[in-house]
């Protein structure tokens, strides 16, 4: 699998990212304060940022928001992890949503726009995950000239020094 080394637009994913990360851990906070008092996995119409939430997905939302805030401020390697993963976790969970929404297994209380809001969020995470890896530009040179090369012998035409 083909991950760029050190791309030009690393530092717009990682703000997107970021941006993303803050709306999921709002999103989680302010759902927690507003279903105080619920059941967990209480089936009520309690509407943050206008979607539906219950605590259980409340906090959950703040967890992930957390977790991926967290490293997208460490930055690094660590937030391509982490952006891979969580937001792999998002579109994974916004399909297991759409396959559930109409039965009684849906216990996060989820709608079909808060699917929707999950595979926005997930494939800003993921993408931002792609375009995160890291490393020193004498690495970036060499997989350059890899990725452009045609031949299989190409791959040594330029010395691993240049820069």
């Amino acid at each position: 699998m083909h991950l760029p080394i050190n791309h030009r637009k690393r530092p717009l994913w990682r703000l997107l990212a970021g941006l993303s990360s803050l709306y999921l851990l709002a999103f989680g906070l302010l759902g927690v304060i507003a279903t105080s008092g619920l059941g967990f996995f209480d089936d009520s119409d309690t509407r943050i940022l206008g979607l539906r939430t219950n605590p259980a997905l409340a906090w959950l939302c703040a967890a992930l928001g957390a977790v991926a805030l967290a490293a997208t401020i460490i930055g690094r390697d660590a937030a391509m992890i982490v952006n891979l993963g969580v937001g792999g976790a998002l579109i994974l969970g916004g399909l297991a949503a759409l396959a559930l929404l109409s039965t009684s297994a849906n216990k996060l209380s989820l709608d079909l726009s808060t699917c929707v809001v999950a595979f926005l969020v997930g494939s800003v995470l993921l993408t931002a995950g792609l375009y995160g890896k890291t490393g020193p530009p004498r690495e970036a040179v060499v997989e350059e000239v890899l990725r452009h090369s045609t031949r299989p012998g190409d791959k040594f035409a330029v010395e691993p020094n240049a820069e």
